[in-house]
């Protein structure tokens, strides 16, 4: 069995906001037992303030972080490719073994709901996303 560390890269459009909030919970969660990435197919100059403040209310740390640009060095490094939302697109590149996921998550904004309610359900809906993630990866691979 492979004693490896397994390699994720979360993306988004702006990597301000969600694919952080993803990284984030991922390395409250995991540790160091996962090699984590973030990164934006168009990336922001910064970081979105009430993303950051949902993190910290749950122990997790994103206040350091500054939006990334996908790369293809970037892709060809990870185990596992998951683009949060319909927006951002990732076409796999040569030398490529990732699989690539998408997640739907959840879109308060939709329902009306707006500010730090709906920066809380972004950020729980993620944290479900994350959680069911690193169970998988802590699966035994045949």
């Amino acid at each position: 069995m492979s004693t490896r560390t397994p390699a994720v890269l979360f993306v988004c459009v702006k990597n301000g906001g969600k694919s952080q909030m993803a990284a984030a919970l991922m390395r409250h969660h995991a540790g160091d037992t996962v090699e984590v990435h973030s990164a934006g197919t168009r990336p922001a100059t910064a970081i979105n303030a009430q993303s950051a403040e949902a993190i910290a209310e749950v122990g997790a740390d994103m206040s350091s972080a500054v939006p990334q640009p996908v790369t293809d060095e970037l892709l060809r490094s990870v185990d596992r490719v998951i683009v949060l939302g319909e927006q951002a697109v990732i076409d796999p590149v040569e030398g490529m073994a990732a699989t690539v996921t998408t997640w739907h998550t959840d879109e308060p904004f939709q329902r009306g709901i707006k500010g730090m309610e709906r920066m809380r359900l972004v950020r729980d809906d993620i944290d479900a996303h994350v959680q069911a993630l690193l169970e998988d990866l802590r699966e035994p691979q045949s």
